[in-house]
């Protein structure tokens, strides 16, 4: 890592926060894909019936 100085702190927790933004951003996604084709699988098994 290289020498960040009196900044250290500063950017690694951007870093931190950065990260877990995006593993919240993907979580959401990932759960909103399920929901909608578990959504778009009832309303098929609906249309056969």
């Amino acid at each position: 890592m290289p020498d960040l100085g009196t900044y250290a702190v500063e950017v690694s927790l951007a870093y931190g926060v950065s990260l877990l933004l995006l593993v919240a951003i993907v979580a959401l996604s990932v759960a909103q894909a399920r929901r909608t084709k578990r959504l778009l699988d009832e309303a098929e098994a609906r249309w056969k019936k």
